[in-house]
């Protein structure tokens, strides 16, 4: 967390699943109630003020130790003048605090990576795959799961009473996804008042075609159009990226296509 906990946020994070925090500090009453946290063993640890953790950092691998100079960018809305695309005027402030948020996250996740973000939130990642467009891909289902949530029918749910509120969590996930076995059918059934009709992969469609200003930064180039098209399925209005790929036109041009709105950053974000 990067700002001092109060009571308010503690009382937020106490009922999300987690193992521990790092936090610049914590107030009386949000300490207390962190210290309840999982028994007690809750891991509760403030930071260094001031840490400089130097200039070069290293890897050891079986014996071998590896050396770079770190990546202590500091991506700022500087990074996002360099608007490539024709709609220049829709790169607004909340637009570029979108491609900041996105940039900062997929900066510290596993390369290759990419990430999706709205209303100055994570709403999907895609990192650790060798393809680019498979961490569109991967992050994109999350970006759907996360965006249908919000959908009549998901919100409507009825529970049986003492369901817990974690499982209400992963019952909806697995609502949208639709993909039961049948064992697993009778106890997702089991938790409900009144079985629910299913989420129809039309539904689901129609849903998710009214998606749309959402924010996709990568950590490198995209290398080819493909990004591009799998992108617009999940409602992105807006793309962050390094550039300097040969394909550079070609992205762009699948961009001006979909009406989106594309930055060149100039910076790469790898983290191996």
């Amino acid at each position: 967390v990067s700002d001092i906990v109060d009571e308010a946020t503690a009382k937020i994070l106490k009922k999300e699943v987690s193992d521990g925090i790092i936090a610049p500090g914590y107030t009386d009453e949000a300490l207390a109630i962190l210290k309840t946290k999982k028994g007690g063993k809750f891991i509760i640890l403030e930071t260094t003020k001031d840490y400089d953790p130097g200039e070069i950092e290293y890897r050891e691998v079986y014996g071998m130790t590896f050396s770079q100079k770190r990546n202590d960018i500091v991506i700022s809305k500087d990074h996002m003048k360099n608007v490539v695309t024709s709609s220049k005027d829709a790169v607004d402030d909340a637009v570029v605090r979108d491609m900041i948020v996105a940039s900062i996250c997929i900066k510290y996740t596993q390369s290759n990576s990419v990430g999706f973000a709205k209303d100055g939130m994570m709403v999907g990642v895609g990192a650790g795959q060798q393809s680019r467009v498979d961490c569109v891909k991967l992050a994109g289902r999350k970006v759907n799961t996360w965006y249908l949530r919000q959908h009549p029918k998901v919100l409507g749910l009825s529970f049986k009473a003492g369901v817990k509120r974690q499982d209400r969590v992963n019952a909806r996930v697995r609502y949208i996804e639709g993909d039961f076995t049948p064992e697993e059918k009778i106890r997702w059934e089991a938790q409900f008042e009144t079985v629910p009709e299913p989420l129809t992969a039309e539904e689901k469609k129609q849903f998710m075609d009214a998606s749309s200003g959402v924010t996709i930064s990568s950590d490198a180039f995209f290398p080819f159009r493909d990004s591009i098209d799998h992108a617009s399925k999940y409602g992105v209005s807006y793309v962050v990226q390094p550039g300097g790929s040969v394909q550079d036109t070609q992205v762009t041009s699948a961009c001006e296509e979909y009406g989106m709105a594309m930055c060149f950053t100039g910076v790469r974000l790898f983290h191996h």
